[in-house]
């Protein structure tokens, strides 16, 4: 069949262009955020707290935080897989693990955190010629980790008397915010549904056998739940590392509600957001938020530097990554 090869062209380099403006787009949100936070908590503050945190830094209490994100990718690649599997997918471990190391970097460096996850669900779609199947367990695998991030999060509300009666105080906006977003998301989902009922139907399927079900949810919520706790362990390490020393029982309920925040594809991997939201938290808490602000800084910096061999990985395998893109583009005719 013909095709005209410039249109294609054009049509690339519209996408092309496309992408840079969202890239450029989620640079300004996260620097716009991270900007207005400084001036709205005072950047004399702001400054004398990471003047702390730099003078107090602790390579031992780094060390750790950056050695954890290896079992951490394990636990993720195990749990792909695990859910691959449930969807009649072959996966194995060592190129589960290596896809989860290749996007972990591409997450860290694209805006929106999520580029990482589409291209590993679209290669594994490739190479087990499982269309929309591979995509859905890539969905649910994430899913499920954020089912156990909320989960932690509303058990760190519930342990924390300054949080707890923070959400008890605003109790009232609170629900009805939460009703207008539930109404919204149903809203959403009908009109979803009545244009795209026979994907959806599918997902639902895959969501039932990969999720839904006791025995299968049961080994999602211990992988996600380990996961979450590691991800919280890291926050911890990273505040000890720069001087924060309170009690771990007045730290812990802070962080999952700030790793949850993380969730929000609106900045690149995250930045902004989650200084907000542990700004926020801290302050919620009745703490110094530019103490929050300059933890959640370091574990910024600490993710990314651990996402390095994600990055080694792709310059090892660019060849083939360029070779399958390109095989995906139409002759030229």
């Amino acid at each position: 069949m013909w095709m005209c090869w410039p249109c294609l062209q054009r049509a690339a380099m519209t996408d092309r262009l496309r992408l840079r403006l969202r890239a450029s787009l989620r640079l300004l949100i996260s620097a716009a955020l991270l900007l207005g936070l400084v001036w709205l908590l005072d950047p004399l503050e702001v400054w004398a707290s990471w003047q702390a945190a730099r003078i107090a830094l602790d390579p031992w209490w780094l060390a750790p935080a950056l050695l954890m994100v290896l079992p951490q990718l394990v636990l993720s690649a195990w749990r792909w897989r695990f859910t691959a599997g449930r969807l009649g997918m072959a996966l194995p471990m060592r190129r589960a693990l290596g896809e989860y190391y290749l996007a972990s970097f591409i997450n860290q460096v694209l805006p929106g955190g999520v580029a990482g996850d589409l291209g590993r669900a679209w290669r594994h779609a490739r190479w087990q010629q499982a269309g929309a199947a591979a995509w859905h367990a890539v969905l649910i695998e994430r899913l499920s980790g954020q089912l156990a991030m909320i989960l932690l999060a509303v058990l760190g509300v519930a342990a924390s008397p300054a949080l707890r009666a923070a959400v008890i105080e605003h109790g009232v906006t609170t629900s009805a915010g939460s009703a207008l977003l539930l109404l919204v998301l149903l809203g959403g989902a009908v009109w979803g549904w009545a244009r795209m009922g026979s994907r959806l139907r599918a997902f639902g399927r895959d969501l039932k056998l990969a999720l839904i079900q006791p025995d299968v949810l049961a080994v999602q919520l211990v992988l996600s739940l380990l996961l979450a706790a590691s991800y919280v362990l890291v926050f911890v390490c990273c505040a000890r590392a720069i001087g924060v020393a309170r009690p771990l029982a007045e730290l812990l309920p802070l962080l999952p509600p700030v790793l949850l925040a993380m969730a929000l594809p609106l900045t690149m991997a995250g930045w902004g957001v989650r200084e907000g939201a542990a700004a926020g938290v801290w302050l919620l808490a009745g703490l110094p938020p530019a103490e929050g602000l300059a933890v959640s800084l370091v574990y910024g910096v600490v993710v990314l530097l651990s996402s390095v061999p994600g990055g080694l990985l792709l310059l090892r395998r660019g060849g083939v990554l360029a070779a399958q893109a390109g095989e995906a583009l139409p002759p030229r005719r």
